[in-house]
């Protein structure tokens, strides 16, 4: 097809072969798992299979999506290194947590998801509620990234964003649909590598062209320097220098940025993801052994380290050499952009491949973002067909029917979440930074889940009844914090709190976080509590040790051991913020 004039990237048809080539090793993948997918824990959970190094990267690629690649590079051109916050304080810490204190729980258990965890610690009212709030969040979220799935089929062949958003929803689907989570998986890993291809030429032709680090940083303090006042573009210090990050929570006392980084993104929001997100948590249960599923979000830490190197360093990059992007930075509004309703901090990522790369390189570039929206909508996907089949539908609406008719049920639920995304998708291009969009939904879903799990996993005397009430409050008072914000829901925003934004996001979080504690420790003592009995393998002090280790690890060279990795790896990310 030939793409229309007005296109945002031009490209060629060597562009275009890149693009064929890769879509073919994606429907490969998928046809080839499809021939290992017998029942529904394969489908579901790959049958419990997969090795620490592919679920690790899998892990990982799964979040390599639309918040890591166009929101950090948008929030890169807008607050700069400062984002490297949602990373080196807001990721790899609860990503360790999960491995080394986690993990055991839920490999040990055997559950088939998170929401299950949750009935067998809280009970239905906590189960149901999870298992539902969950699938809205997962329909949400695969919305962002078919959104920007979309942007880019429009930026190349200037489709109608309706058009764009119907075709990339397909090419999710077509995989997924036929291979299940193994399919899922072994396409991230494949997504993994291609994505790091597409976007380190990127980062190194930008530096060359700005004169390497101390260049953009002097090109950026003059952009700085020379926006006006009614721009609110952040001084040139604070956009150097990762602390205290005034700019990136909204806050401007540097007192209150530090406390809202480290208790709201970096507890919180980042815990809150990172430790019960069934998206992330599903890759590490496909895993062969406990000690493969403990290692899994280890592994993914050390890639996940070095992310912002190719995805916030590219925004900052736009944020100079972009014409459009020094413009939005300078207060003004250009048109254009990959939605057409004018130029936004999203763009950016965009624009810098327009201007700096050549064509071949190009189309590798286009295939790095296509593959990681991809891996992030499917990664939405799989979780929540896992959830509606076995948390929702199995449990509340069809019992005790036969194992194929629940694989159906799940290759159904693939089908209907791929098109309601694309519903929900035009709901996220309401956003001009997609990162304050996301951080909100985290703020409603994760933060309150967080503080029921932790409290019930090191709290025995919690009751069931706290759960659900627990769950249900934070939740509430999120989502009141946010409409009573400036603009974290758009136009339901009532703008009564002062505070917009990511910054919004992290006092809605903290917020749930603190109500649903408050709740559950109130209502612990008014009510009963299950039998210690039933709660080994739930509550920490209530499982015996040997159940949370692989007996074989003692045996393995300390580099595939869960504990050193993990000490490797919080070494390494306390030495990056030290050097920014």
């Amino acid at each position: 097809m030939v793409p229309a004039a007005d296109t945002l990237i031009d490209a060629k048809p060597v562009d275009y072969l890149i693009l064929v080539v890769y879509f073919g090793f994606v429907l490969g993948i998928g046809l080839l798992a499809r021939r290992s997918v017998s029942d529904s824990v394969d489908f579901f959970l790959s049958g419990r299979s997969l090795p620490a190094w592919v679920t690790g990267l899998a892990f990982i690629s799964a979040n390599l999506g639309a918040v890591e690649i166009m929101g950090m590079s948008a929030n890169g051109a807008q607050f700069g290194v400062p984002t490297v916050h949602y990373f080196w304080v807001g990721a790899i810490p609860a990503m360790l947590f999960l491995g080394v204190v986690m993990m055991p729980f839920y490999y040990g258990s055997k559950v088939r998801s998170v929401p299950e965890f949750m009935l067998r610690r809280f009970g239905t009212g906590a189960h149901l509620f999870n298992a539902i709030s969950f699938a809205v969040a997962q329909l949400l979220i695969a919305g962002v990234n078919l959104f920007l799935l979309g942007t880019i089929v429009h930026a190349l062949l200037g489709w109608p964003l309706w058009l764009a958003l119907i075709v990339a929803a397909v090419i999710v689907l077509s995989y997924i649909t036929l291979g299940g989570l193994s399919a899922a998986i072994y396409n991230e890993v494949l997504q993994f590598f291609v994505i790091v291809a597409s976007l380190l030429p990127l980062t190194l032709i930008g530096l060359h062209r700005v004169g390497g680090w101390d260049g953009l940083k002097q090109q950026l303090a003059e952009v700085a320097t020379s926006a006006p006042a009614s721009a609110a573009v952040p001084p040139a210090e604070q956009q150097l220098n990762s602390w205290p990050g005034q700019a990136l929570v909204g806050f401007e006392s540097p007192f209150w940025a530090v406390v809202g980084i480290v208790f709201g993104l970096g507890f919180v929001q980042s815990f809150g993801y990172w430790t019960t997100n069934f998206v992330e948590v599903q890759r590490a249960m496909a895993s062969e052994s406990i000690s493969a599923a403990r290692k899994t979000p280890i592994i993914g830490a050390f890639p996940k380290m070095f992310v912002p190197f190719i995805t916030i360093l590219p925004g900052m990059i736009a944020a100079v050499l972009v014409t459009e992007i020094v413009q939005l930075k300078q207060g003004e509004s250009p048109p254009g952009g990959a939605s057409g309703d004018g130029v936004a901090y999203n763009d950016s990522l965009l624009y810098l491949m327009r201007d700096l790369l050549p064509n071949g390189l190009l189309g590798l570039a286009i295939t790095g973002l296509l593959a990681a929206f991809m891996a992030g909508m499917a990664a939405n996907i799989s979780a929540f067909n896992t959830v509606s089949s076995y948390d929702l539908w199995e449990r509340y609406i069809r019992r005790d029917r036969s194992d194929d008719y629940y694989l159906r049920i799940g290759r159904i639920a693939t089908v209907a979440a791929t098109f309601i995304a694309i519903f929900t998708a035009l709901v996220a291009s309401n956003f001009g930074n997609i990162m304050d969009y996301l951080q909100t939904l985290f703020g409603f879903f994760n933060a309150p889940l967080f503080a029921t799990f932790i409290l019930g996993m090191f709290w025995k005397r919690m009751t069931p009844t706290a759960g659900w009430a627990g769950l249900v409050s934070g939740t509430a008072s999120a989502i009141i914090v946010a409409i009573l914000a400036k603009d974290s829901l758009g136009s339901l925003s009532l703008g009564v709190i002062p505070i917009g934004g990511q910054g919004a996001a992290f006092v809605a979080a903290s917020t749930a976080f603190v109500v649903d504690i408050l709740v559950s420790v109130a209502v612990t003592m008014v009510t009963e509590p299950k039998p210690v009995s039933e709660l080994k393998g739930l509550v920490y002090s209530e499982t015996p040790k040997e159940d949370l280790v692989d007996p074989e690890e003692a045996s393995f060279p300390w580099f595939r051991r869960t504990i050193p990795l993990a000490i490797i790896a919080l070494v390494m990310t306390i030495a990056l913020n030290l050097a920014f």
